[in-house]
């Protein structure tokens, strides 16, 4: 009788998952949207209220903000200034804030427009001009600099 108990035990105790570890994860969870949900907002501001500061792109040009890793890593370190700096200076994707007036016209690009505002782009490296805001930096890329459009920067695997 013995037996049966301990191997009923066993596979209950194989099949049911520790309380602590779900409450872990939902706390990383918390934590990450959290993190999102300021960068957006960080987005919005820069938007909206400091966008009367951002240079107007000419001609065929995107206005680009570099995308910028999060202060806390996942482990729960935080990285240094230094080093947010370097990753954004370094990144190759980033978020859309305006567009010249000739940006996608038909006669370049009959298939439409490859990006527009509000989106997240991928760049090369090197792509641009870079000038320095108060906090970070903006891209002034060509049009046909835009390699892809993504929806989560998140996914892309950011190392400099």
């Amino acid at each position: 009788m013995e037996k049966t108990e301990t191997a009923k035990s066993s596979t209950l105790e194989k099949t049911e998952v520790p309380k602590h570890k779900n409450a872990l994860a939902e706390k990383y969870e918390k934590e990450n949207k959290e993190q999102h949900q300021k960068e957006v907002d960080g987005y919005e501001r820069l938007k909206t209220k400091e966008s009367s500061k951002l240079p107007r792109p000419t001609g065929w040009r995107l206005l680009v903000l570099p995308f910028k890793m999060p202060e806390k890593t996942k482990g729960g370190l935080y990285l240094g200034q230094d080093t947010l700096e370097r990753q954004q200076v370094a990144s190759t994707c980033g978020l859309v804030l305006e567009m010249g007036p000739h940006c996608y016209d038909k006669e370049k690009f009959p298939e439409g427009p490859w990006a527009k505002k509000g989106d997240w782009v991928i760049f090369a490296r090197y792509a641009g001009s870079r000038l320095p805001i108060d906090g970070g930096e903006v891209r002034l890329l060509n049009d046909d600099e835009v390699l892809a459009t993504i929806d989560r920067p998140e996914d892309i695997l950011h190392t400099f």
